[in-house]
């Protein structure tokens, strides 16, 4: 039965056909939100509409559907420029722009200035891969390296209200003492923006204002903005978040992907999972919540229980495992925000039973995205479609396997998430436990 899935899994392609790059991002319309901070600064009519009319062409010269999914493009350009040319600030225009990229209905599909932290992660992530980029980021930031003045947070507006989704490990927003489903007042008695209330203001003092319940009086945290360099700080946040969790007498260890976009993490990942503390645990928790996609499915294959242990002894008896393969239980945790290729890592896991997948659907954003760096800002385009085994996830994602609803608002620090994981984990290991001792009293 095992022999007949592993060749099926052969067979159908999922494993092993795509070994190269497939960069599909993370970006949905209905997540797209106004740009904010430095793109305040104003624009003339004519820079604007030159921004507008770029933009159109581009989408209508390059989207990957010919058809532009039935819209009447000409129609959507009458009906945005007079406006567009009217915007008066990078903002407006931003805002405007990305109004009328969402007559599209597609995701992938977003233009962003330097005011958004997705503009410097998507630059990093487009300009390594293979769907690639179109001009040069590195004239635009000194030493030719993408970064921009943060504390490794990330914000979603819900119901008027800005509320932390996300922290790196190691970075200045963890290590204060912010958490996941905080809502954020302000920054240094201003309104908050998520790169500009950060700008020129490395290794200096800032407090934020935050509320961890909903009734709170806000209270202010200090905290100290530091340089983030995307290309570094995923990989670091995601060694930095491993640990191990004790529970019903087991050891489970944890590891938050942020991204796969690069062999640098396809080999930071590999490295995690087969030393310790990770290797000698009972069972696993990978994180895919949130975060960017890029990568490979070679990822999928640490994970394959058909696959089997390729070893090579030396004359002096030395050993060395050639593809190394995670050999008990694994659990992994998706959410809204789990897109692109970990969607697909996630489409995989879940179709061929390597563990159980616990959360709520993934996004369905699977294209295969490109990028274009304008004057100002930058479009990011679907170019591609994706289909796996047949199916295609655009649009429609992966449902979880157990379902563990979380409104972060307000969390405190709870993970319901997380807890479920590793309650599941524990109740598999029991039960594997329970049967080893009734088998070994036969």
């Amino acid at each position: 039965m095992a022999d007949n899935k592993a060749i099926d899994m052969l067979r159908t392609g999922l494993i092993g056909v795509i070994r190269g790059w497939l960069f599909v991002a993370c970006l949905t319309a209905a997540s797209i939100a106004p740009a904010q901070g430095d793109s305040d600064a104003r624009v003339t009519k004519a820079d604007a509409l030159a921004t507008f009319d770029e933009v159109w062409q581009l989408v209508r010269d390059h989207f990957y559907d010919p058809q532009l999914h039935g819209v009447d493009w000409n129609g959507i350009r009458a009906s945005y420029r007079d406006t567009a040319g009217a915007a008066g600030s990078q903002a407006k225009l931003a805002s405007l722009i990305n109004r009328m990229l969402q007559e599209l209905h597609a995701t992938h599909t977003g233009y962003f200035t330097p005011a958004d932290i997705a503009f410097y992660d998507l630059l990093t992530i487009l300009s390594s891969g293979a769907s690639g980029l179109d001009g040069n980021p590195a004239e635009q930031f000194p030493g030719g390296v993408v970064s921009y003045t943060g504390i490794g947070m990330f914000t979603r507006e819900i119901e008027g209200r800005t509320f932390i989704t996300g922290l790196l490990d190691g970075y200045a927003a963890k290590r204060a003492g912010l958490l996941v489903g905080d809502e954020i007042v302000d920054v240094d008695h201003r309104p908050f923006a998520p790169v500009e209330s950060f700008r020129d203001k490395e290794g200096e003092q800032t407090t934020i204002a935050i509320r961890h319940k909903r009734d709170d009086t806000a209270r202010r945290i200090s905290v100290v903005p530091q340089t983030i360099t995307p290309s570094y700080a995923y990989l670091e946040a995601m060694s930095d978040s491993v640990r191990v969790i004790d529970a019903g007498g087991f050891s489970i260890g944890y590891i938050h992907v942020w991204t796969f976009y690069g062999k640098d993490y396809w080999s930071r990942l590999q490295t995690k999972l087969f030393t310790n503390p990770l290797r000698d645990t009972d069972g696993l928790i990978v994180d895919m919540r949130d975060g960017w996609g890029g990568g490979s499915l070679e990822i999928l294959r640490y994970f394959d229980p058909y696959m089997p242990r390729f070893e090579t002894i030396n004359r002096q008896g030395v050993t060395s495992t050639i593809g190394p393969k995670w050999r008990s239980h694994v659990a992994l945790i998706v959410n809204q925000g789990t897109r692109s290729m970990k969607e697909v890592f996630t489409y995989g896991f879940r179709k061929y039973h390597y563990g159980e997948v616990i959360g709520t659907r993934t996004a369905g954003a699977a294209l295969e995205a490109h990028g274009f760096l304008l004057k100002d800002g930058l479009l990011v385009l679907p170019i591609s479609d994706v289909r796996l085994d047949g199916e295609r996830l655009e649009g429609h994602g992966v449902s979880p396997t157990i379902e563990v609803p979380f409104d972060i608002r307000y969390a405190d620090g709870q993970d319901p998430q997380l807890d479920r994981a590793v309650d599941v984990l524990v109740k598999t290991l029991q039960a594997g436990a329970e049967k080893s001792a009734s088998d070994g009293q036969q």
